[in-house]
């Protein structure tokens, strides 16, 4: 499928008409993929007020609904994120509401860089949880170094056990770098797969694309050699930061593309086995004013009493802020 420019700027300017009315499938027109059309409404986190603040920047936020999941947390969502530049540190927030506001965890980072005997690394960033029903566990992804996916697990969602190395670049062809990954339950019978992972890879051409891989367990996985979606195919130097979302009986895979490729979120429709191919356009379309300053990036996706909500970095790559769009 290629990419085509003309029918991106139709689909951003439609989308660009629209207000969004605050409630699921109630605007006047949607988002590729019949998606809510999410509107920036505030910033969440800003490095500069939290107390754990090693280098002045955070990325790669992921929401979790814990309310009906744990007995007695510290809220009803928790917002999980990191710096990512040395010493990193897998962070913790938690609010009553998609809204917020967000208190910090008093004890960040609740996964620090340094896990003896598993690992010692300069950095541990990225943090996915996955909410693992029958195990009745939150499951963590994170990067530590950009060439290994881990993976630690939780019945309480702020103390981890380690478990594994999920992903290296050793798994992939001309690969540099294996992070950012996100894990959904998905299920794929051709494969015998029950979860899926999409992450970036870095190539020795230092061009980043989105990249998949299924598991039956989400412990053991197997990986495409080829990309999921590469940056050419959507007129960009790199991509990065893909998440899943389902509609209407398909999948889509939303991701972010370099500040200086237009710095938006795009989306592709992959098919509910991931045959398909099709690039929709622009997801969402990053502001030029602050906080977005022209850059909106690592989407994540919660839904708060009806109302569709997006956490997603809002800002220069590290040099930002987690911010809140609302559907």
């Amino acid at each position: 499928m290629t990419f085509n420019r003309r029918r991106f700027l139709q689909v951003t300017t439609a989308g660009a008409t629209v207000l969004a009315s605050g409630a699921l499938g109630t605007s006047a027109l949607a988002a590729p993929g019949g998606f809510p059309d999410y509107r920036y409404v505030r910033t969440l986190l800003r490095p500069d007020r939290l107390a754990y603040n090693p280098t002045g920047e955070i990325i790669f936020p992921c929401v979790r609904g814990v309310y009906d999941r744990l007995s007695a947390p510290l809220g009803r969502y928790y917002l999980y994120y990191a710096p990512h530049d040395a010493p990193g540190g897998i962070c913790l927030a938690y609010a009553e509401s998609l809204e917020g506001p967000f208190t910090e965890y008093a004890h960040n980072p609740i996964v620090g860089r340094t896990w003896n005997p598993h690992y010692d690394v300069s950095h541990v960033s990225s943090p996915h949880v996955l909410w693992h029903a029958e195990r009745r566990e939150l499951w963590l992804y994170f990067h530590g170094e950009n060439t290994t996916t881990r993976l630690a697990r939780s019945k309480d969602g702020i103390h981890f056990t380690y478990d594994k190395t999920v992903l290296t670049t050793d798994m992939l062809p001309d690969a540099r770098e294996a992070s950012y990954a996100r894990v959904f339950r998905h299920d794929l019978p051709a494969r015998g797969a029950r979860y899926v992972m999409v992450f970036m890879r870095n190539t020795s051409a230092d061009r980043r694309d989105i990249c998949w891989g299924w598991s039956a367990d989400g412990r053991d996985w197997e990986f495409d050699p080829r990309p999921l979606v590469g940056p050419d195919e959507v007129g960009a130097v790199n991509l990065s930061g893909p998440h899943l979302l389902e509609r209407g009986g398909s999948t889509y895979v939303v991701y972010h593309t370099d500040k200086g490729s237009g710095g938006n979120i795009l989306i592709t429709e992959v098919g509910a086995d991931f045959s398909r191919r099709e690039h929709l356009g622009v997801f969402y379309d990053s502001g030029s004013a602050a906080p977005e300053n022209g850059r909106a990036a690592a989407p994540c996706f919660g839904t708060d009493r009806g109302v569709p909500y997006m956490i997603y970095e809002a800002g220069d790559r590290l040099g930002g802020v987690i911010a809140m769009a609302r559907g």
